[in-house]
């Protein structure tokens, strides 16, 4: 079963190279709105499955993407790769850790693969322009990517 993995990577790479060829990327609130978003899905799946205690964990699991996001967004973007790619990793053993009957079968190994290749790209995209790690500002927005090499 090879789909899910498959389209976690292309659909991660199609998302992030369509906001890096726009401009979406160049506010430095994506990829956090990213992890806010990847790390709100399970507790939609918690509500779908109708389990209370899958409803509290999930929320508390969520939180702490939350946390990280606002955290990452403030003081280093670098945090919303560990965090991108944490989530990958939590999605791997995540049905051990909670027991949500809405989650589909095929969503883990969506989930990691679409997290973990996001955190991948989001570390290539700050590798090559190193300046946006940190802002300067709040209003500071993140030069075009693909401008930078020319």
């Amino acid at each position: 079963m090879l789909i899910p993995y498959l389209s976690g990577i292309i659909l991660a790479l199609a998302v992030s190279s369509y906001a890096m060829l726009i401009g979406l990327d160049r506010d430095r609130a994506f990829y956090p709105t990213v992890l806010i978003v990847v790390a709100s899905y399970y507790v939609l799946f918690a509500v779908v499955g109708g389990s209370a205690r899958a409803l509290i964990d999930e929320v508390l699991i969520a939180t702490i993407f939350l946390t990280v996001s606002a955290f990452g967004f403030k003081r280093n973007s670098w945090m919303i790769v560990g965090a991108l790619a944490g989530h990958g990793v939590l999605d791997s053993f995540h049905g051990a850790v909670v027991s949500n009957d809405g989650v589909p079968r095929w969503w883990p190994a969506f989930c990691m693969t679409y997290d973990l290749t996001a955190a991948a790209f989001l570390a290539w995209a700050l590798h090559r322009s190193p300046s946006q790690v940190s802002p300067r500002s709040r209003a500071e927005t993140w030069p075009q990517l693909i401008d930078a090499g020319d």
